[in-house]
Formats: structure tokens, C-alpha cells, sequence
């Protein structure tokens, strides 16, 4: 190609000097032939240059911007895909973690609920087993003063009522004697309770 254009150049070369030599009419040289080759000659020397300018030094420019700007965009974009998968594989695993915690947060307070339910369970059997014990002494106790105190209350009725008989009489009565009416009165009244 360059061969093309060196030969190409000494050929126009050649005809604008002709053409240069004879150009002796007016008017616009454009238009009048013999100064064709002589324009067709600086028009393939501008443009050969401007094309040999172009495709060695602007194009391959252009082309090396144009390829640096499409490996930083592919590598923009490599990099947002990997960050992409890291944020979701962080979001995965904050997620693990709040289930993990509620897990973890039911299993505590399903454990703390079963202990003080126990301890609950615990101190209700000792409460009852104290109730139990305190009311078994108690009815113990009423059931002794029940028995006893009829054998007392007979005993106290004996006594004032050999008190009241010494009163009324002036003499002293058998207390013995006393003592068996009211037993055999206070089997009559147990009797008729019982009835």
C-alpha cells in the first residue's frame, strides 16, 4: 500500500509540474482542467497523510481507549458481582443469626419457666406437706382437748357443783357421788348429740 502511494505520488509529481508550467489562462484553476492533476495530487498527499495520521496514531489511540474502557467496566462489573454475593451471603448469614438467637432465646426461657415451675411444684409439696403436718397436730390437739376436756369439764362441773350444794346445805357432799351424776348427765347429753 505505501508502495502504491510513493508511486502514486511521483506520478501526480510529475503531471503537476507540467501542469504548473503550462498554466497560462484566467479563471477559477478549479474548474480548468489543466490544473486537475496538480489539485488531484495535493488532494491524495493531504488525504494520504490524514489517513497515514489516523491509522497510526489517533485510531490505534481511540481503539486503546475503547478497549482499557471495556476491561474496567468488566472488571467493575466482576467486582460488584462478587460484592453482590458477599453482601448476600452476609445478609444469609445475619439471618442464621437472629434465628439461631430466637431459637436459643426460647429454648432459655423454656428452661427458666421449667425451673421455676419446678421450684414452684417443689415449694407447694413442702407447703402442704408443713400444711399437712400442722393441721394433723392440730386436729391431734383438738381431738386430746375434746377427749380430755369432757373428763375436765365433768371434773370442774363436780367440783362447783359440791360447791354450790355446800352453799345451799351448808354440809359438805360426798364428791364421789357428785362426781358420778355428772358423768352418767354428760353421757345422757353425748348421747342425744349423737342421736
Amino acid at each position: 500500500m505505501l508502495k502504491k502511494i510513493v508511486i502514486l505520488f511521483f506520478i501526480t509529481c510529475f503531471a503537476c509540474f507540467n501542469t504548473v508550467f503550462a498554466a497560462e489562462s484566467g479563471g477559477m484553476p478549479q474548474l480548468n482542467p489543466e490544473f486537475w492533476i496538480s489539485q488531484i495530487f495535493w488532494l491524495i498527499i493531504t488525504f494520504g497523510i490524514l489517513f497515514i495520521v489516523l491509522t497510526k496514531v489517533i485510531l490505534p489511540k481511540i481503539s486503546d481507549n475503547l478497549e482499557t474502557r471495556k476491561s474496567q467496566i468488566l472488571e467493575n462489573i466482576e467486582i460488584a458481582d462478587r460484592q453482590k454475593e458477599e453482601s448476600q451471603k452476609k445478609i444469609d448469614e445475619y439471618e442464621k443469626i437472629i434465628v439461631d438467637s430466637k431459637v436459643k432465646a426460647k429454648n432459655y426461657f423454656n428452661e427458666a419457666r421449667e425451673k421455676i415451675l419446678d421450684d414452684i411444684n417443689k415449694k407447694r409439696t413442702e407447703l402442704e406437706k408443713d400444711l399437712d403436718e400442722e393441721i394433723g397436730g392440730v386436729e391431734k390437739e383438738l381431738y386430746d382437748l375434746k377427749n380430755k376436756s369432757g373428763e375436765k369439764i365433768n371434773k370442774i362441773a363436780a367440783e362447783t357443783s359440791a360447791e354450790l350444794i355446800k352453799e345451799l346445805i351448808g354440809e359438805e357432799v360426798n364428791s364421789s357421788s357428785i362426781a358420778a351424776i355428772v358423768e352418767d348427765q354428760s353421757k345422757l347429753n353425748k348421747e342425744r348429740k349423737d342421736v
